[in-house]
């Protein structure tokens, strides 16, 4: 191809999580797998769920600067250093425009399915929805979460390894899926214009 590309490292956003995704900082990757893994050990195994952890960990964190806050008034000590708790409207105002964009994206592909009619719209969604409605019965949302985790860690740096022979693999199933689309738009479209031509 005469079209250059760029480096896995710069799509991942060239940053410290793309260094951690592509396992060029080794020492964060395998503690995010393994604390990965941790949890998911803790919840889906061990029986354990997430509000008794979280409450066991608040109070345990409550409990601790007591303590601390009592024992530097006796022993003339310095008070815990807290920051200052509080979410800035910035970081909301951020997060609702977030919110916003995905929700539009939503509405937009609900508009095209209803209003306009799009079959090629109305049939990626259907499929979709039907891979994650089996994959919904083969696993529960943790151990999904997890599968996630793992291949966003695992997958990338695998990536970059054989990059031009991935490529060409997905560029042939890219291409024979789309025939196969094709067709399928074009059946369904010849039987609703032969309607509109008689």
């Amino acid at each position: 191809m005469a079209t250059s590309r760029r480096s896995l490292h710069a799509l991942l956003g060239g940053g410290a999580v793309a260094d951690v995704l592509l396992w060029r900082r080794r020492n964060v990757s395998a503690a995010a797998v393994a604390g990965a893994t941790a949890v998911w050990f803790l919840f889906e195994r061990a029986g354990y769920s997430l509000p008794s952890v979280m409450a066991n960990s608040l109070l345990l964190l409550v409990v601790i600067l007591f303590f601390w806050s009592k024992s530097a008034s006796l022993l003339n000590r310095p008070l815990p250093p807290l920051p200052k708790l509080e979410v800035s409207d910035a970081v909301v105002e951020k997060a609702a425009d977030q919110a916003l964009v995905w929700i539009n994206r939503v509405l937009s592909v609900g508009h095209d399915i209803a209003i306009k009619r799009d079959r090629s719209v109305f049939i990626k969604v259907i499929l979709i929805l039907w891979v994650v409605s089996y994959v919904g019965m083969l696993f529960n949302f943790l151990t999904l979460i997890y599968i996630g985790v793992m291949f966003s860690l695992l997958v990338p740096p695998l990536y970059e390894k054989y990059q031009d022979h991935v490529d060409e693999k997905i560029g042939m199933a890219h291409s024979v899926l789309s025939r196969h689309f094709d067709t399928i738009i074009s059946k369904t479209g010849q039987s609703t214009k032969q309607k509109k031509t008689e």
